[in-house]
C-alpha cells in the first residue's frame, strides 16, 4: 500500500489510498419524482421544504412567524386570565400559559418532536404513528415544513385540551372576529347583491340565461378565490385600509386580478358544474364539497358562492368540511361557522351600517340557516383534517373520509394549506400537472373531481401553463427573476382541476 499519513485515530496512522487508476467521479442529478414505493412523509415525491432551508418561506415561518404567532396567542390568553375571578379557573389557565411558553421555547431552540399526549382527541394515534415511523430524532427545523408546522398547532391544541376548564378555548377567536368586523365594505358589497333570492330573467332565451349564469359563476369563483387573501397567519398587523384593498370585490378589480391566475381551469370548472345541472334528474345539480380554509370574510365568500350554486340549480347539496379545533390561526371551526351565521342574523358587528345594509345581511343569514335546517348545507369536521398527513395519505389513513368524498360530484379545496397538503408541499417543477402533483387524489379508483382555489402564499407552485397560456417553467422562472417573493405575496393564484376517476368502485387493500 502506498500513500501518505492523513490523520491519526487513537494514535494509529491512517493512510490515504491513491485512486489514480479508477474512473473519475461523475456529477449527476437525483431523478425526481421519487418512485411511489419510496415516497413517505419524510420523503415526498420531490424534495421537501424544511425549516433550515434559508432560501425558503419555511425558514421564515419556523424561525420567525410561528414564534410571533405563539407570542400573540399567549397575549390573548393573558387578556382572558385578567378578566377571571374564579381561582380554580385562574390556576388552570396559568398552567395552559406555562405550556404555551414551553412550546415557544422548544420552537425557538429547535427541540426534537415528541409524541402527542393522549388528550382523548380522535387524531392522537395518527399523529404518534407518523412521528414514530418517520420523524424519530427530527426537530422543528429539519422535519419537512408542512409536518413541523402542523405539529406546532397540534401541540398548541394540547396546551388546552389536557386542562380542566379550557379544553375548547380558541386563542385565535378574537382575531378572527375582529378581522371580519373590519371587512364591512366587502361584506355589504356582496350582501346587498345576494340578500334577495336569485332569479333568472324569464324574458331571456334559455341560451342567454345560461350565458348569464356562466358569467356570474366565473365572477363568484374569483370572489371565492381572492377571499383567501385575508389569512390571519400572514396579516398579523394589517391596517383596515389594507384589508379593504385585499377584499375589493368590484367588477373592475376582478377583471384586473384574473390575469394573475397563473394556472386557470375556470372554463373547464364551469363545464363541470353546468353538466351537473344538465345531467341531474330534477335539474337541481349535484353534490359539491368545500374543504374550508379561513374563517371570517373568506368563509363568508364561500357561503355566498355556495348559496349561488344552490339557487342556480348547479348544486343540490353542499358539504362544508372544517377543523375540529383551532388550527393555523384562522382556519374554520364549528364555532366560527355558527358565529358567522348567528352574527349575521343577531349581531351588532357593523354599528355604522345603514338599516338597509343590516337588513340585507340578516336576510342572507336567515336563508343560510334555513339551508342548514333543511340539510342542504351540511357542516362536518373529520379528525383527518387536523393531522400531519398530506392528502396523498387520505385513502390509507382515513379510508372513510376518502369513501365519503368519492360520492361527491366536485370537491373544492380552498386556500394555501389545503393546496400544500394536496401537492405534498415539495419542490415540484412549476409545469408539473395538477393530476401528477396530487397523486392518489387524482389516480385512485373512485377519486372525485378535485378543484384547488388557491391564492399563492408559499413555496410549492405547480400547474403553471396548464391552461395553454405559456410554458409553465418559463412563467415561474421569469417571476423568480423579476418579482422575488412572488410566491408568498398573495398577488397570484391558481384555479386547478383534476378530473379524478369518479364512478369507479373504491377499493382498499
Amino acid at each position: 500500500m502506498t500513500g501518505s499519513v492523513k490523520f491519526d485515530i487513537g494514535g494509529v496512522p491512517v493512510k490515504r489510498l491513491k485512486l489514480s487508476n479508477l474512473p473519475a467521479k461523475h456529477d449527476f442529478k437525483v431523478v425526481y419524482p421519487r418512485t411511489p414505493g419510496s415516497i413517505d412523509p419524510n420523503n415526498p415525491p420531490w424534495p421537501a421544504f424544511r425549516g433550515y432551508h434559508t432560501y425558503s418561506f419555511a425558514n421564515a415561518t419556523m424561525g420567525h412567524r410561528l414564534p410571533t404567532i405563539l407570542g400573540k396567542a399567549i397575549d390573548d390568553v393573558v387578556q382572558t386570565l385578567n378578566e377571571l375571578s374564579d381561582e380554580d379557573m385562574i390556576v388552570d389557565l396559568v398552567k395552559c400559559i406555562e405550556r404555551m411558553a414551553s412550546l415557544k421555547e422548544e420552537l425557538t431552540e429547535h427541540a426534537l418532536l415528541r409524541p402527542i399526549v393522549d388528550d382523548g382527541e380522535a387524531d392522537v394515534a395518527l399523529w404518534n404513528k407518523e412521528i414514530a415511523k418517520y420523524f424519530r430524532g427530527k426537530d422543528f427545523m429539519n422535519a419537512p415544513w408542512l409536518f413541523a408546522e402542523a405539529y406546532k398547532y397540534r401541540r398548541l391544541r394540547e396546551c388546552f385540551s389536557i386542562s380542566k376548564h379550557w379544553s375548547t378555548y380558541d386563542v385565535f377567536f378574537r382575531q378572527k372576529c375582529d378581522t371580519f368586523s373590519r371587512s364591512n365594505d366587502a361584506v355589504f358589497e356582496l350582501s346587498t347583491r345576494f340578500c334577495e333570492p336569485f332569479k333568472q330573467d324569464s324574458k331571456q332565451s334559455s341560451a342567454d340565461n345560461l350565458e348569464s349564469l356562466r358569467l356570474m359563476f366565473l365572477e363568484l369563483t374569483q370572489v371565492c378565490l381572492w377571499g383567501n387573501s385575508t389569512d390571519l397567519s400572514l396579516l398579523i398587523n394589517m391596517t383596515e385600509d389594507q384589508i379593504k384593498a385585499l377584499q375589493s370585490t368590484g367588477g373592475e378589480a376582478l377583471a384586473e386580478t384574473e390575469k394573475n391566475i397563473l394556472g386557470n381551469h375556470m372554463a373547464r370548472l364551469w363545464e363541470v358544474v353546468r353538466d351537473l345541472k344538465r345531467d341531474s334528474l330534477d335539474g337541481t345539480g349535484g353534490r359539491i364539497d368545500f374543504v374550508l380554509d379561513n374563517a371570517g370574510f373568506e368563509l363568508y365568500c364561500d357561503c355566498v358562492y355556495a348559496d349561488f350554486l344552490l339557487q342556480s340549480g348547479l348544486a343540490s347539496t353542499i358539504y362544508f368540511h372544517g377543523k375540529r379545533y383551532p388550527w393555523f390561526v384562522s382556519d374554520v371551526t364549528k364555532k366560527d361557522w355558527e358565529w358567522l351565521l348567528n352574527s349575521m342574523v343577531y349581531g351588532q358587528l357593523f354599528p355604522k351600517a345603514t338599516a338597509q345594509e343590516k337588513e340585507g345581511l340578516k336576510r342572507l343569514g336567515l336563508r343560510w340557516k334555513k339551508y342548514v335546517q333543511e340539510g342542504r348545507w351540511v357542516y362536518e369536521q373529520h379528525p383527518f383534517w387536523c393531522t400531519g398527513y398530506t392528502f396523498w395519505e387520505m385513502r390509507n389513513e382515513a379510508p372513510d373520509l376518502f369513501l365519503h368524498l368519492s360520492k361527491s360530484d366536485l370537491v373544492i379545496f380552498k386556500g394555501d394549506l389545503n393546496h400544500r397538503k394536496l401537492t405534498y408541499d415539495c419542490a415540484a417543477p412549476y409545469a408539473t400537472s395538477f393530476d401528477v402533483a396530487i397523486g392518489p387524489m387524482a389516480s385512485s379508483p373512485g377519486a372525485p373531481r378535485v378543484c384547488s382555489l388557491r391564492t399563492i402564499k408559499s413555496d410549492v407552485v405547480v400547474g403553471l401553463g396548464s391552461a395553454g397560456d405559456g410554458d409553465g417553467e418559463e412563467v415561474g422562472e421569469k417571476l423568480d427573476r423579476e418579482e422575488p417573493g412572488w410566491k408568498i405575496s398573495g398577488k397570484y393564484a391558481v384555479v386547478l382541476l383534476s378530473e379524478g376517476r369518479p364512478g369507479e368502485e373504491v377499493t382498499f387493500a
